[in-house]
């Protein structure tokens, strides 16, 4: 009986052994992988150069207001009280035809300066037409439909002989 007491003590450790064992490879909850992220170089977007707007003596009046825009803003941050004379002046510099010009008085029928002062230039038969003054805001522009009367602007404009 010994021998049957032994072997049942052995047996029992070797499954109590194997059990444990088991127990171990078991199914348990997997730990969830943790998400990690990893830096990577990115190219940052490269600015896109823009050309600065140009004169198109071929274009419309819509495709010249960029150009109209950019030289009557350099002309008013030359002089932010610039007067018509000079909103032409620049305008022909920068190479619009003087001869399709109109610009409005500087001063009142009292003498006094104006509240704003217009000025065009007509191109194919539309018009660009800028406005600056204390009454308006700053300056202001647009394209407009030449006129029944062949001009750009209403009114009374002065005559540009210089």
């Amino acid at each position: 009986m010994r021998r049957s007491r032994r072997a049942t003590t052995w047996a029992t450790c070797l499954v109590l052994g194997l059990g444990l064992g088991l127990a171990g490879c078991s199914a348990a909850p997997a730990a969830r992988p943790t998400p990690t992220t990893t830096a990577t170089a990115t190219a940052s977007p490269t600015p896109t150069e823009v050309a600065p707007p140009a004169l198109m003596p071929e274009g419309t009046a819509a495709e010249n207001l960029p150009y109209f825009d950019a030289v009557i803003t350099a002309a008013l941050a030359a002089d932010p009280n610039v007067a018509g004379r000079s909103y032409i002046d620049a305008l022909v510099a920068a190479g619009f035809d003087k001869t399709t010009m109109e610009v409005t008085a500087d001063t009142t029928t009292k003498g006094e300066p104006a509240d704003s002062i217009q000025f065009s230039v007509n191109i194919a038969g539309e018009c660009l037409i800028g406005q600056n003054g204390p009454s308006t805001g700053g300056y202001h522009s647009v394209v407009a439909p030449l006129l029944a009367t062949g001009t750009c602007l209403v009114g009374a404009t002065r005559q540009i002989d210089w």
